[in-house]
This record gives structure tokens, C-alpha cells and sequence, in this order.
């Protein structure tokens, strides 16, 4: 089976690592002729070109740029593909581009691996990124199942754990475990930073592991950010208003000095954390 895949960042070059490992080959396109000839040199592409018609015989196509150039990226697309090819998408936001892009194209499957680093770009790009890790697929009513199939068998080769969803409920959950802590820990970092200078520079001498998990997702690609709050902001303000009135429970207890209820809160928090994270 031929694959395409558009964007060669650390998602599209990772999966195009994995699928060529699996045996399928793989037809890249990226908007700089740099970005595709590393591509090309790492592996991760069998063929690598800044022309969309470089895909016409791909079978399915992951489209990896970020969010706002879906659309646009599969509307120039269209004139350069079979009706029976099939489009997926990596984007971290669900609703929105289900929205836009299924009128267009009759076998569009929204999909969203949740797997990624700190890095970006090809040079990022790794593989078995995607092992053991979920991978949500989000079929609407009028999805062609045969296309629902197909991707699934793609990523079931590359060992991603499938969920299904509508785009609805996923943008909702990943609001929560996603979006949500990249701006809780963006805001963290713009604290720590907002300090008296001389504290400033005692707190990054100081700053180890513990800064160094709670602060990760806030210091990852900026643009990733912007786009979860873009395009998921109705979900990601019910989320950021859920974590403001617990925030203002936490206060509340320091201030009137009640550590019992605290402790509870602590210990509750202690065992909640062991079904959203397995160790």
C-alpha cells in the first residue's frame, strides 16, 4: 500500500519511520525542499516533494500540518487525488476540522495520535513513537466504514491503542489531559519567572526534576498552544473555569488554615491520579 503523509515534522516523520518499517511504502510532502530532503536521508520517506500531485497514487494520506492549514492543505489536495483515496488528519482538535473537511471529502476519518515530544521538527522525529500509545479516531455518521477500516489497519500495524469517539467528546476529554495542563503549566513557568530577579535566579539554580515534569507542556512548541486554544476554546474555558474554582477551594483551605480537609484533598487526589496515568 502506498501512504502519503503532508507535514514532515515529528509526527509525520515519525509515523513515516514507522509505516516504512512495517513495509508500506511512504510519499511525502512538505512545504521546504530542506525539511524533504532530511526526511528522504532519515528514512522516514521512500519519496519526498514540495508537489501535492507527488501523492496521486497514495491510498490513504495522514495530513500532519498544524491545525489551521487542514482545510487549506486538503483543498488543494482534491484536484490531485482519486475519490476513493483516504484522508485522515493528526490534529489535537477534532470538532472543527470533522466540520470543515467531511462535506469535502466523502472518506475523511479524523484521527488523533496522542503521542509527541518536547521537540519538533524532522530532526525530532523517532521511531516506535506511537507504541502502546492511544490513538482516537473520530468517525461521524456518514464516514464511509470501508475508510474507518483502513485506518485502523495502519495504525493497528504501527501497535497505537485505538479508541473511537465522536469529535465532540474527544475535544472535551482532551481538554482536560491535555490542553488544560499546557496552560496550567505555562502559567507556572510565567510565575516562576515573574519573581524578584534575585529569587528568580536562586529558583532556576534550585529547579530539578519536580520543575522539570510540571513544567514540560508549558514549555513545549508555542504554535501547538495557540492552536488548542484557537480552535478547542469553548472546551478548553469550561476546563481552565473547572481548574479555577479548585484552585480557589485549594486557597481557600491554606488560608483558613484547615489541613484536615486538605489532607483529604491530597489524599484524594494521591489515588485519582492512578487512573488517568499508569507507571
Amino acid at each position: 500500500m502506498n501512504i502519503g503523509i503532508i507535514g514532515l515534522g515529528l509526527i509525520g516523520g515519525s509515523l513515516g519511520l514507522d509505516l516504512r518499517a512495517c513495509g508500506y511504502k511512504v510519499l511525502g510532502v512538505s512545504r521546504r525542499e530542506q525539511v524533504c530532503q532530511k526526511a528522504t536521508s532519515r528514512g522516514a520517506v521512500d519519496l519526498a516533494s514540495m508537489d501535492l500531485a507527488t501523492l496521486a497514487d497514495a491510498e490513504v494520506i495522514f495530513v500532519c500540518t498544524p491545525i489551521a492549514a487542514i482545510l487549506p492543505t486538503v483543498q488543494q489536495l482534491i484536484p490531485h487525488i482519486d475519490p476513493a483515496t483516504v484522508l485522515t488528519d493528526v490534529g489535537s482538535v477534532k470538532a472543527p476540522v470533522v466540520d470543515e473537511v467531511a462535506p469535502l471529502w466523502a472518506n475523511f476519518v479524523g484521527g488523533h495520535p496522542m503521542a509527541g515530544t518536547a521537540d519538533s521538527g524532522i530532526e525530532a522525529a523517532q521511531t516506535e513513537l506511537f507504541v502502546s500509545k492511544p490513538y482516537v479516531l473520530t468517525p461521524v455518521e456518514n464516514t464511509p466504514s470501508a475508510a474507518t477500516a483502513k485506518v485502523e489497519e495502519i495504525v493497528k500495524s504501527i501497535q497505537a491503542n485505538i479508541y473511537y469517539c465522536s469529535p465532540q467528546d474527544h475535544d472535551r476529554a482532551v481538554s482536560l489531559i491535555s490542553h488544560l495542563p499546557v496552560m496550567v503549566s505555562g502559567t507556572l513557568i510565567n510565575t516562576c519567572h515573574s519573581d524578584k530577579q534575585e529569587v528568580v535566579k536562586l529558583a532556576q539554580q534550585l529547579a530539578s526534576s519536580g520543575f522539570r515534569d510540571t513544567s514540560r507542556v508549558g514549555g513545549g512548541n508555542p504554535e501547538l498552544g495557540m492552536m488548542m486554544a484557537r480552535y478547542n476554546r469553548q472546551e478548553l474555558l469550561r476546563s481552565l473555569q473547572s481548574y479555577r474554582q479548585n484552585l480557589d477551594t485549594v486557597i481557600n483551605l491554606i488560608e483558613q488554615e484547615d489541613w484536615d480537609s486538605l489532607e483529604q484533598q491530597l489524599q484524594s487526589n494521591h489515588i485519582a491520579r492512578k487512573q488517568f496515568v499508569r507507571e
